[in-house]
């Protein structure tokens, strides 16, 4: 017969107390492990930004059809997108450009914001033609706003380039919030413009195969950022951030966009407007770069060029770079 010991607690399944207690501690310790995992490397969030819209120039080689417009339609996520207000008079389509925008606009997954009327580059023009630039870039949105009951509340500088120096970046940032702007921030971009044009390349000289290879690249790269830039927020806030990327409306997103959020979801992302990311707290830092060049937000709320730079050189190279040149250079020509 099994004899007990005298005056020693039981505990569950039999356990004596003592052995009770030390489980119970074990348990609580791993729950807190597995929920402080769960927070650090759970589902993420990004936000969709689309610049440089409308594309008419693809619109009226596209026989008046948005390919890009058309699909987002089928995936059902938030956009925003910045316009350009210039791109509508570009050709002689102005009529149907019109339109276009106006389709853009009604969207009802779809938020405003200003991207200048023509696309210049604040440091290079200084603050008094940019003003200008802003107020012309307004001057059809605010109408189409209007009708859709829509609002215009977040500005995204060509290029990201908020000002050759911190005096242009903060007398910028005045008259911007003065006419009661947001300015837009981004964390995540994959150079898609570039690799855009070397897709177009291909298609222009009717080789699919090497299109869709780069068109494949894209998707690979752009993952390969958006592990980067998690890795980074990780490792400097210790949690994932609500991230935004910034594409381009163009006819490389228009055949590809798709897939590229497909492999999004495939790594568990969810898909917020810009108005919920920017309710993260990260976005309430102070942004500390004052140089013309577009540069994630991760790095620009960071204390010193050096930081930026110890962590630039880990990201993933842009191996078309080179392609890009050969294939510009020899259009120069």
């Amino acid at each position: 017969m099994f004899l007990r010991k005298k005056n020693t607690a039981v505990g569950f399944a039999g356990c004596p107390f003592d052995m009770k207690k030390q489980l119970i501690h074990q348990l609580i310790s791993l729950l807190i492990l597995v929920s402080l995992s769960y927070f650090a490397n759970g589902q993420s969030s990004v936000a969709i930004t689309i610049d440089d819209v409308p594309n008419t120039s693809n619109y009226q080689m596209g026989s008046f059809k948005s390919i890009l417009l058309n699909k987002l339609d089928s995936l059902k996520i938030p956009i925003t997108i910045f316009i350009n207000g210039g791109n509508v008079f570009r050709n002689d389509s102005v009529e149907k450009n019109f339109s276009l925008l106006n389709q853009w606009i009604k969207r009802d997954y779809i938020t405003l914001g200003n991207h200048t009327y023509s696309h210049s580059r604040y440091s290079s023009v200084g603050i008094d033609s940019f003003k200008i630039d802003v107020g012309k870039g307004e001057n059809n949105l605010h109408e189409l706003a209007l009708k859709h009951r829509k609002s215009l509340k977040y500005f995204r500088f060509p290029y990201n380039d908020l000002g050759k120096d911190s005096i242009q970046h903060q007398d910028m940032e005045k008259y911007l919030s003065s006419r009661n702007y947001t300015i837009a921030p981004y964390t995540v971009e994959s150079s898609d413009w570039m690799i855009s044009y070397i897709y177009n390349y291909y298609l222009e000289k009717k080789d699919t195969l090497k299109a869709n290879e780069i068109a494949e690249s894209y998707i690979l790269k752009t993952i390969e950022y958006f592990d980067f830039f998690d890795s980074l927020a990780l490792k400097i806030y210790g949690r994932r951030i609500k991230q935004v990327y910034l594409c381009h409306d163009n006819i490389l997103n228009g055949n590809y966009l798709p897939k590229l959020i497909n492999e999004l979801k495939k790594k568990r992302y969810t898909f917020i407007s810009l108005d919920e990311a920017l309710q993260d707290d990260v976005y309430k830092q102070e942004d500390k770069y004052y140089k013309p060049w577009g540069v994630s937000w991760l790095y620009r709320w960071m204390n010193t060029r050096e930081e930026i730079t110890s962590f630039q050189k880990h990201e993933p190279k842009d191996d078309l770079y080179d392609l890009y040149l050969q294939l510009s250079n020899q259009n120069k020509k």
